[in-house]
């Protein structure tokens, strides 16, 4: 009698790992629709399913599906269907109810489902597509009185791959704890953000043409101008005023927004020797000293710092501004007191600090966008897209420095 060798004996099996659960419906419970099959079905993934149901949730019990309430996936349709009859609801009472199973961006297409939980549904299946595993999404709808089938809800997915093992690998567990979204920026804050960015980059390009004409008549010494100066400085002018209303906006989100992280105290991030020492592996951890770095929700005392500075530049930068355009104006007793600093240092030097702080936002917002895209591929808790949902993802679990244990 041969012996089996070792690959033979450790041959890849097919497995469905624990499922995750967006909260609508129960690890078990998800498992136990997941198995949902036609008697004796051959069809791999059910017989995974089953095997999975048996070993991991023993007290639930494998749904029998009959042939004719069973539809297998098609080329065009990539989830199969099976009506479920006299299916328990979560209130006490049954119905029928028709179960999507299948390919995750398919079946998010059928169904009626919020962006964040969308977000966190993908995230969750991007980490198990990364340790070699299909996403298998699963969905219900309820039957109505006159067999319409309503709006598929999304429930969660189960991880289906090969393994060495009898049993499914521990890694298949995606865990419903695996990764939150907190909300941290509101939709004023988002847009305060964009705005500062369009404005900056339009005071920076009017601004650097101001100060050195590059093209057009004013390049070349040309008496026909088509005032385009004129027309370049009005666009100048209504950015730079357009940025003092923001200016203003931030500074009442300073002593008047609910959110902490915007108020004025984390304007100084630096209120204990904890802090200190975290500002210290935080610039470890950018010069690629330090693997990890201290979790924070909000701005890390390195960034928040950093933050501050800009929001000083910023108010230097205004009043330069305001300076420069008051000396356009001497005739009025306001703008005359305004432009004042330029008669004591004289208008060169206003104009060259006005510059070389042009010069220094410019700078930062290179190494932020750097920063911004590299903290996003090494600690993977969403900040680049947070300006735009609005939130951050971080595990289940952790406690951050700046606020509480992420439930």
């Amino acid at each position: 009698m041969s012996t089996p060798t070792d690959t033979e004996a450790k041959a890849p099996t097919l497995v469905v790992g624990p499922a995750f659960s967006l909260g609508e419906a129960s690890e078990g419970r998800i498992m136990e629709l997941a198995a949902a099959c036609v008697e004796g079905s051959n069809d791999p993934v059910d017989a995974a399913a089953v095997a999975s149901l048996a070993d991991t949730y023993q007290d639930a019990d494998p749904i029998t599906v009959p042939e004719d309430d069973f539809k297998e996936p098609t080329a065009e349709r990539r989830y199969s269907l099976a009506r479920i009859r006299n299916a328990p609801n979560p209130d006490g009472t049954t119905s029928d109810v028709v179960v999507a199973r299948g390919d995750l961006q398919s079946v998010l297409q059928r169904s009626d489902i919020s962006r964040e939980k969308r977000d966190v549904l993908k995230l969750n299946a991007d980490r198990a597509l990364r340790r070699g595993y299909r996403p298998l999404a699963i969905a219900r709808a309820n039957v109505a009185a006159d067999d319409s089938v309503g709006p598929f809800t999304v429930l969660g997915f189960v991880p289906v791959g090969l393994s060495t093992s009898a049993k499914p690998a521990s890694d298949l567990s995606t865990g419903k704890a695996d990764y939150a979204r907190v909300p941290m920026w509101s939709v004023s804050v988002r847009i305060q953000h964009w705005t500062n960015a369009l404005l900056i980059l339009t005071l920076s390009a009017t601004g650097f043409y101001i100060m050195d004409p590059f093209f057009g008549p004013e390049a070349y010494g040309g008496e026909q101008t088509l005032y385009l100066m004129g027309w370049i400085r009005l666009v100048h002018f209504v950015a730079a005023f357009g940025w003092i209303s923001l200016a203003l906006w931030r500074l009442w989100l300073t002593f008047f927004s609910k959110n902490r992280y915007l108020r004025w105290p984390a304007l100084w991030p630096l209120k204990s020797r904890e802090d200190f020492k975290n500002l210290g592996r935080q610039l470890q951890h950018y010069v690629l000293w330090k693997k990890h770095a201290p979790m924070y929700l909000g701005h890390n005392p390195l960034q928040q710092l950093a933050y501050t500075a800009i929001y000083a530049l910023g108010v230097l930068q205004i009043a330069t501004g305001l300076v420069l355009y008051g000396l356009f104006h001497q005739q009025s007793a306001f703008w005359h007191v305004i432009s004042m600093p330029s008669h004591w240092i004289g208008v060169p030097w206003v104009r060259l600090i006005h510059a070389i702080i042009m010069f220094c936002l410019w700078a930062f917002v290179i190494i932020h966008v750097y920063l911004v895209f590299r903290a996003d591929s090494l600690e993977r808790h969403g900040g680049l897209s947070a300006m735009v949902s609005g939130g951050v993802w971080v595990k289940r679990g952790t406690t951050p420095v700046d606020g509480p244990t992420v439930e």
